[in-house]
């Protein structure tokens, strides 16, 4: 039961893979749109009858569905067709095709593998995003010389792959306002926008969890020390704020909230102060809950990164009038 089990779960995950990949390729050349979870039903109830007769699994092989799109079949039912075919020759035609079946075979399915490259599609992938061509090529490599499911396999590898260093190493961006605007935006992708004098603005293009709690709290430490020096070079203001524009932040979990009050902490060591611009719901919840706004202070939450920089702002100019103030006090008393 243990190795059927085992057998059974793997064959129909590669089944259900590949009949619902090959229907979705196809569908693409038909325009429509198919339904992944009624795939798997009718290959669910295909498989349970046909186990009743002693039937092999059934899947939508790539070979035969090539060989049904290029003979200009429309509905299920050429399988009938098909099906009454192949009894005919195994049952009276056998011995005449008993030293080609193998040749006519690979020639069938070759002739209809043919008309399914697309190359420009390919030189596209390679325009567009590198990774995705590398994904095409690898499921191409392994299709051709190995099988349809290890193309898969080697192709689902590769994305997973791509998307769990997306999430493990999500980008950080500094923000900058855009001249004669209260808009901010990646100073990477709009040269134009100028840094704020004594604030530092942080995006986070991701939800935090566990996977890149620590990238993140490394990553921004790092702009802060990288800010700070920076500005000591240049003789410009000391840093004195740090905004952090959780707009793209749809969620976090524990560790993200742990990332959250260790990145305080580092802040309050240098003197600095932490500000939060537009947390989504989930998130602001969670650092309710978890006492962090407490610690915050409410006023240091605003909707918008131009309202946080202008409260910045504020203070700055308010700090330095303070200061103005007692150094003419100091050197009046003195006099």
């Amino acid at each position: 039961m243990v190795a059927a089990i085992k057998t059974g779960i793997i064959t129909g995950v590669i089944a259900l893979a590949e009949g619902v990949a090959v229907g979705r390729s196809f569908a693409m050349f038909k325009n429509y749109h198919i339904d992944g979870n009624k795939e798997m039903i009718a290959f669910g109830m295909m498989n349970i009858a046909g186990s009743c007769v002693s039937c092999y699994l059934t899947t939508g092989p790539f070979s035969r569905t090539a060989v049904n799109f290029n003979a200009g079949c429309k509905t299920a039912g050429s399988n009938i067709v098909m099906a009454a075919a192949v009894m005919v020759t195994l049952l009276f035609l056998t011995p005449l095709f008993h030293y080609t079946p193998i040749v006519v075979l690979s020639s069938i399915i070759i002739a209809a593998m043919l008309g399914l490259i697309d190359y420009e599609a390919a030189i596209g992938l390679w325009k567009v995003d590198k990774c995705d061509f590398i994904v095409c090529v690898s499921a191409y490599i392994g299709v051709v010389f190995g099988s349809v499911e290890i193309g898969l396999v080697i192709a689902v590898t590769i994305s997973l792959l791509r998307m769990l260093l997306s999430v493990a190493r999500p980008r950080t961006f500094l923000l900058g306002n855009i001249p004669n605007s209260m808009i901010f935006r990646s100073i990477d992708q709009y040269p134009i926008a100028n840094n704020i004098p004594g604030v530092l603005i942080l995006q986070i293009d991701a939800p935090v969890y566990f996977a890149n709690a620590n990238y993140l709290r490394e990553r921004i430490s790092r702009w802060i020390y990288e800010e700070d020096e920076k500005l000591k070079s240049t003789g410009g203001s000391s840093l004195q704020y740090v905004i952090l524009d959780l707009s793209a932040v749809g969620s976090t979990d524990t560790s993200g909230i742990s990332m959250f009050k260790e990145v305080k902490k580092n802040i309050d060591r240098r003197g600095l102060k932490l500000v939060l611009a537009n947390p989504r719901s989930e998130v602001i919840k969670k650092l309710v809950k978890s006492k962090f706004i407490e610690s915050i202070g409410q006023e240091w939450i605003y909707l918008t990164v131009g309202e946080a920089v202008a409260a910045c702002n504020f203070m700055l100019h308010a700090s330095k009038s303070n200061n103005q103030v007692a150094d003419e006090f100091d050197a009046h008393n003195n006099a």
